[in-house]
């Protein structure tokens, strides 16, 4: 099974990283929006996907076409990510080529959902959490966290 793990860069990053053992035996291929981050993983394939945000609509859509070529190349069977709109972009497009689609929302939103992840909802295969009191019966779910 040919597994893409994708995220921002920073924390959406580490938390993501810390999800690989629940893949072990797949075959993983890694995207960020940090050039750098291939050095993590230097004898997996790692795709660079430009960074973006919600305030240049622009580089999200520039982001958004980088995510679907780099999902034709590697037609994963799942997908999952930490976020952020690189992530969501993933499920998104991901979901409509077929792969199973798997949304972990960051750790660091322990108050509410982040944007992303309460979009993801309707991306998502699997959506979850990683705190047990944003934990719902419509989703997300909880099932621990990474960190």
């Amino acid at each position: 099974m040919k597994v893409l793990l994708v995220s921002s860069s920073g924390g959406h990053w580490v938390q993501m990283c810390r999800l690989e053992p629940a893949f072990q035996g797949c075959d993983l291929v890694y995207a960020s929006t940090e050039r750098s981050y291939h050095q993590h993983h230097p004898d997996s394939p790692f795709h660079y996907i430009p960074d973006a945000s919600r305030w240049n609509k622009v580089r999200l859509l520039w982001q958004a076409f980088v995510v679907l070529i780099t999902l034709l190349k590697v037609r994963p069977d799942v997908i999952i990510t930490t976020g952020a709109s690189v992530g969501l972009f993933a499920l998104f497009i991901g979901r409509k080529l077929g792969a199973k689609t798997i949304w972990v929302d960051s750790i660091a939103n322990c108050d509410t959902l982040s944007l992303s992840g309460l979009k993801a909802k309707n991306y998502a295969d699997l959506y979850l959490t990683q705190w047990q009191h944003l934990a719902s019966e419509d989703g997300p779910g909880f099932a621990g966290s990474v960190i």
